[in-house]
């Protein structure tokens, strides 16, 4: 891992209780790509993300997450502004260049309180010299600033989960295209991080980011459950048995147990270990929080999820988290302010639409909820999931007709790919028809799509199936209290 860290570290150590105030907090900036390649997008973005993890794990400074500076990435950034907008008191900047086998970095940490330049340094060493480099920077820090580290944070920073640097950059190329979040992004991330594990057989880091390539392709109903949920829950297994203090393969556990296995107890407990390990991190308390949801403990789950949110306050995915959980809360109007809150971040974030939708709908706010699912699908016009959702809100507003119209191209698309059987069910929901519904539900169960959509012990489109017997039945089989 960069050593950057201990740089970064040592620095905010310096200042601790320096006249200029106390420095404890931190926001790397994403690496600016200066090649003019964007086949090297990968290694800037991929060196950022790995510096932040690693920092969000130290005590006394706090990091602001990927998704939080990720919005300044391919912009010209002012230090001081950066700075007030992202509540920390330091800025690392870095601009990285590479030609042929050859890396060039140049990095600065400000001081955004008074724009004051506090380190910086130029390196040009060969690509296959990565981890020397990190070495390098380390050295020159420390000498340059007098600072001791304690022993065990010098042992927590040191720690290198491969020594290969061709796998190490397989895997920065694999979580590069895993934050695509669309079926091809995965499916190219699934390929380098096997190239990664292929060439070091004892990467845990990889063999995490393969879990949770194959757990997406799944919960976002690009293929069957049945295919890659096992697959990830292979690849998770294996991380820990490399390594069982690694927080993020004990968090994607927590997703394969909630969303595949219905092994509640295991994904509490998989999930209090991963927050154990690194209380900072944001997606650990988000899964928590979206295992809490299916198991009906609404308020536990809202906590959770604010967590998340503290840790990692411009998390797309994260804030529309806590969004659904205070839908399915039925705290409508909370539920509104944060999704729309999350749409400030991004406009075009397709399922925040469909959430917000829904909360509209169940405030019978029935013109608004249409025109936010009609966004969702505009923005996305051939996806199952924005054409379920907008054939729900047709069908609970008396459109029957739009609904079925909906419902006979979701039957079209399963013709030419996966559809996940649980989009009919909600359809067939909310227009009333029961038996429809429950047909199209027990096959969810069968093909393990039921909880790509709902946390069905909770959510209020279901209310119309809840009396009915069949529904209890689901959710025993389903392990969930009733």
């Amino acid at each position: 891992m960069f050593a950057f860290v201990v740089a970064l570290i040592a620095v905010g150590e310096f200042y601790f209780g320096n006249t200029r105030g106390h420095i404890n907090s931190v926001a790397v900036l994403s690496f600016v790509n200066s090649s003019g390649d964007p086949n090297t997008e990968y290694l800037s973005d991929g060196i950022t993300e790995s510096l932040i993890n690693s920092l969000s794990q130290l005590p006394n400074l706090k990091i602001k997450s990927w998704d939080s500076v990720f919005r300044y990435k391919g912009r010209e950034t002012d230090a001081k502004l950066v700075g007030r907008q992202l509540g920390v008191r330091a800025t690392f900047k870095a601009r990285l260049t590479q030609r042929g086998d050859t890396l060039d970095i140049s990095a600065e940490l400000i001081d955004v309180q008074n724009d004051t330049h506090i380190w910086g340094q130029q390196y040009n060493r060969k690509l296959t010299d990565i981890f020397a480099l990190q070495d390098e920077i380390v050295k020159e820090i420390t000498a340059t600033l007098r600072l001791r580290l304690t022993g065990e944070a010098e042992k927590r920073l040191a720690k290198r989960y491969t020594a290969n640097p061709e796998a190490y950059q397989d895997y920065l190329k694999g979580r590069y295209w895993w934050n695509k979040r669309t079926k091809e992004g995965l499916n190219k991330g699934i390929e380098y991080l096997q190239q990664a594990v292929a060439k070091d057989p004892t990467y845990a880091l990889a063999y995490d980011g393969l879990a949770d390539c194959y757990s997406l392709l799944a919960y976002y109903g690009f293929v069957d459950s049945k295919e890659a949920y096992p697959r990830a829950r292979e690849a998770a297994l294996k991380a820990l048995e490399i390594d069982d203090s690694l927080a993020e393969a004990h968090t994607s556990l927590v997703f394969v147990k909630t969303f595949y296995d219905w092994d509640w107890a295991g994904a509490e407990r998989e999930s209090q270990r991963a927050i154990e390990l690194n209380p900072r991190y944001a997606t650990a308390h988000q899964w928590y929080g979206d295992a809490l949801i299916q198991m009906g403990r609404l308020q536990e789950a809202i906590a959770e999820e604010k967590r998340a949110v503290e840790l990692d306050p411009f998390s797309l995915v994260i804030n529309r988290d806590l969004g659904d959980a205070l839908y399915l809360a039925r705290q409508y109007d909370q539920a509104i302010e944060q999704y729309r809150r999350t749409l400030e971040l991004d406009p075009n974030f397709i399922t925040v639409h469909g959430g917000l939708g829904a909360a509209y709908l169940h405030k019978s706010l029935y013109k608004e909820g249409i025109a936010e699912f009609e966004k969702e699908l505009a923005i996305s016009p051939h996806s199952a999931y924005a054409l379920a959702g907008l054939g729900y809100a047709n069908a609970v507003t008396g459109r029957r007709a739009e609904a079925q119209k909906l419902l006979d191209q979701l039957n079209q698309l399963s013709k030419q790919e996966y559809v996940p059987a649980v989009f009919r069910a909600q359809i067939y929901a909310g227009l009333g028809e029961k038996d429809q519904a429950f047909e199209w539900l027990e096959k969810s169960y069968e093909d393990r799509s039921i909880a790509n959509l709902a946390e069905i012990k909770v959510d209020p489109q279901f209310d119309p199936l809840r009396s009915d017997p069949r529904f209890q039945d689901l959710l025993r089989r389903l392990n969930l209290p009733q």
